[in-house]
């Protein structure tokens, strides 16, 4: 009997053995033969916040809706397409030859195809070979896909690529886009009723639409939600709630809440990916209202263009990304990302300077600094609202944003250095030599974008919280905004350091401005926000930035086309909308000092300075360390004068010394009129005693060693140069001389007006004391420059 049997199994292997070889063979194809992605089809580009929230989507290439592929499948609707689909699909290896015969006799008997027979994993083979006729060989084809995808895939990914590339009707591809089409939110969110309708579309996207068919539609889905009850995946509370859920009316629009972001990511190279950013939905929302809102105000002076960054400070991560006004339309540039547009900086990198110098020990954070006209090389800058102080706190030279001490700081600290401190913090734009920009980069003569500015002035908040008595605890905390989720480190010594920042910030936090740029006191409680404004040539740019150890936030508004328009600041137009998002913020702890890079040092409290041996009354100030190389006050001198001090005495019987706080005549002569309480220096009771210790009169205009670009007229001749002097005495005269020509006299008012041929020149001024001043010039006329 054994042997009949064995004789039966060798004859049937025989006859068979060209069917088992196929069979290995195909085997050996499916487990390991090359295989191309099954799907190669384009995708959308698929923007979401840092908790997975929608921002917004972009159609795929070929004008589908069709999402990058999740990393899991909802499980309601999971499901609901098995039991709709394929009841065994956890059963069997991507074919069911029973369901293939009963789809073939269904089709013979009426005379047309009316059932497929087909798996989930089938209908994943057709849909990865495209749009083709639904043929036997064509079945058989997909029986071969299938059994692949079966030995190469688990059954989640196979349920995974199905969600992804299933037909939802119209050009609606993939779970994800129809979740979010039909019912305007992503599909882990979808109830019983909706997940089931979605389950029921692919099967016939083309003839049951959301639209149209509804009832065939409805019909299948209460087939499809009455099974689910039959196999209680649901209670009868459930399953009566789901009967009763509406189908959708209409496709919904997709989210469009960051769409500059979104087309940012595009450029730059994140098409059709699914592009997790560091994004919070919520405030990204809120901080659209509010430029919402502001937008009448703006639009009423013809601006029509806003951008607003807000950042994590101790993360570097972008909180929300407004690319431009939301409803700035195509006519005014509402697709430009601002974000990143360079811009004229305006006076935004005027703290950067300001801490570099107090670094490098060329300043002390309060020292009086000279705020007087100045010209170098026919550049001639302008404070805001086009007056002189003389003399100025640096911090105070800072807050209020004024132009000259700024230009004047620059000219000392250097050009190329200052610009190479610049890009070490971030702002890379700022790509050409000193040469190109020159005395103008700390004005607004260089370009940048809210995105490196904010990012820069984060990280000098970063400094200022991370420094923790070494170098080492702020290693790699300057660095750009960072604004898709991914791990980073960042290395390398800030070109700040810790003390110099939080000067810095103790400045920024002071900030006042001018009364003609009024409405910056509203601002003034906002304590612990370090905050500064610019505003470019010709008020094309309005900025305002600010940050506390917590956020940082900046502000742009403007025309993206470059129109500038009158009254168009930094502190009426962006600072308003600034405080705004700051409100909507969780407030700040403050910065501590950083007393280890600082140490108590005696400060002369009129001029700032170090104090020196004349200086009365010092205050002991924590001042940077390096502030022990500046030069000690020079503006106290002891000086003898009589019993009421009214007069400057020699030594002797009734003469006393005292300290005077005494201004060199030019700083003195716009720094008096404003400050009551300066003393000029008391005149002497014997004309003929002892000569002064300073000069009385100093040149405002021109400096020693100046060169002078002169305007030639419409009639060819040479403009004229206004000479001006400032002396100690209100009724002194003065006597003028060029290159050897009398000019004329002054009193009081020490100003002359003359034409100065191209070429050097020598201007002589003598008092009626005798006390002279020569000053030696260059000047250039404009047609030479031609």
């Amino acid at each position: 009997m054994f042997a009949r049997i064995l004789s039966w199994i060798k004859r049937s292997i025989r006859r068979l053995r060209w069917v088992i070889v196929a069979l290995l063979l195909v085997l050996v194809w499916a487990k390991w033969g090359p295989m191309d992605p099954l799907f190669t089809t384009p995708r959308s580009t698929v923007l979401l916040d840092r908790n997975g929230e929608l921002l917004g989507a972009t159609v795929a290439k070929d004008g589908q809706w069709r999402m990058p592929s999740t990393d899991s499948v909802p499980d309601r609707f999971a499901m609901c397409l098995i039991q709709f689909e394929d009841r065994h699909f956890r059963d069997h290896w991507g074919v069911r030859p029973g369901s293939l015969v009963r789809a073939w006799q269904q089709n013979r008997k009426a005379g047309r195809i009316v059932s497929g027979g087909s798996t989930i994993t089938m209908q994943v083979a057709r849909m990865a070979r495209g749009d083709r006729d639904r043929t036997w060989w064509n079945k058989f084809v997909e029986v071969l896909i299938a059994l692949r995808i079966e030995l190469r895939y688990d059954k989640e990914e196979i349920l995974m690529l199905y969600a992804a590339n299933a037909p939802f009707g119209g050009n609606v591809v993939g779970l994800d886009a129809a979740a979010w089409r039909w019912y305007g939110r992503d599909a882990k969110s979808l109830g019983w009723g909706e997940s089931a309708t979605l389950a029921v579309l692919p099967n016939a996207p083309s003839r049951i639409h959301p639209g149209r068919n509804r009832d065939a539609l409805l019909a299948k889905r209460n087939r499809l939600l009455d099974r689910l009850l039959e196999v209680k995946a649901l209670d009868s509370l459930q399953w009566s709630l789901a009967r009763v859920e509406p189908l959708p009316e209409f496709p919904h629009a997709l989210p469009r809440i960051a769409p500059h972001l979104l087309t940012t990511m595009l450029v730059e190279g994140h098409s059709g990916q699914r592009v997790i950013t560091t994004i919070d939905r919520a405030l990204q929302e809120r901080v659209n209202d509010m430029a919402l809102r502001h937008g009448p105000v703006m639009r009423a002076n013809e601006v029509h263009n806003a951008a607003v960054l807000v950042m994590d400070v101790e993360t570097g991560e972008v909180l929300a990304y407004m690319g431009n006004q939301p409803d700035a339309d195509a006519d005014h540039a509402g697709m430009v990302d601002v974000v990143r547009a360079q811009r004229s900086t305006g006076s935004l990198l005027k703290p950067f300077l300001y801490a570099d110098m107090l670094q490098s020990g060329e300043r002390m954070p309060d020292q009086l600094v000279a705020d007087l006209p100045t010209s170098y090389e026919g550049f001639a800058p302008r404070n805001y609202d086009e007056r002189f102080d003389g003399a100025v706190p640096a911090s105070q030279a800072l807050s209020r944003s004024l132009n000259v001490p700024a230009v004047r700081a620059l000219r000392e600290h250097g050009v190329e250095r200052t610009r190479r401190m610049f890009l070490a913090m971030g702002l890379v734009g700022l790509d050409r030599g000193a040469d190109h920009y020159g005395l103008s980069l700390i004005v607004g003569g260089g370009e940048s974008s809210l995105w490196e500015l904010t990012g820069a002035y984060a990280s000098l908040a970063r400094i200022a919280i991370r420094y923790s008595g070494s170098a080492a605890s702020v290693e790699g905390a300057v660095h750009p905004p960072v604004v898709l989720r991914e791990e980073r480190t960042w290395q390398g010594q800030p070109v700040l350091n810790a003390a110099s920042v939080f000067h810095t910030i103790q400045a920024m936090q002071g900030v006042n401005r001018p009364e003609t740029e009024s409405g910056w006191q509203r601002f003034a409680g906002n304590e612990r926000i370090a905050w500064k404004t610019g505003t470019s040539y010709g008020h094309r740019d309005a900025w305002a930035i600010g940050f506390t150890d917590r956020y940082a936030v900046g502000v742009w508004t403007g025309n993206a086309s470059g129109e500038g328009r009158p009254g168009l600041t930094g502190t009426l137009a962006a600072a308003p909308l600034l405080f705004e998002v700051f409100g909507a913020l969780p407030d700040g702890a403050g910065f501590d000092p950083p007393y280890d890079a600082m140490e108590r040092m005696a400060v002369c409290p009129a001029s700032g300075f170090r104090a020196g041996p004349d200086c009365a009354h010092p205050d002991e100030r924590w001042i940077i360390h390096e502030a022990v190389r500046t030069a000690p006050c020079p503006y106290h001198h002891m000086i003898t004068v009589d019993t009421d001090a009214r007069h400057r005495v020699p030594p002797g019987p009734g003469s006393h010394q005292v300290s005077w706080f005494s201004l060199p005549p030019a700083m003195e002569y716009y720094y008096a009129p404003t400050h009551p309480a300066y003393r000029t220096l008391p005149p002497w009771l014997d004309a003929d005693g002892a000569t002064s210790a300073q000069r009385p009169m100093q040149m405002i205009y021109p400096e020693q060693g100046a060169t002078l670009f002169v305007p030639v007229q419409l009639n060819g001749e040479l403009g004229r140069v206004v000479f001006q002097l400032a002396h100690q005495r209100t009724d002194a005269t003065v006597h003028w001389d060029l290159d050897g020509n009398y000019l004329g006299s002054t009193q009081r008012e020490h100003r002359l007006a003359s034409v100065a041929p191209d070429g050097e020149h020598t201007l002589t001024l003598t008092d009626e004391n005798g006390d002279h001043l020569v000053v030696r010039f260059r000047t250039i006329s404009s047609r030479d420059q031609r």
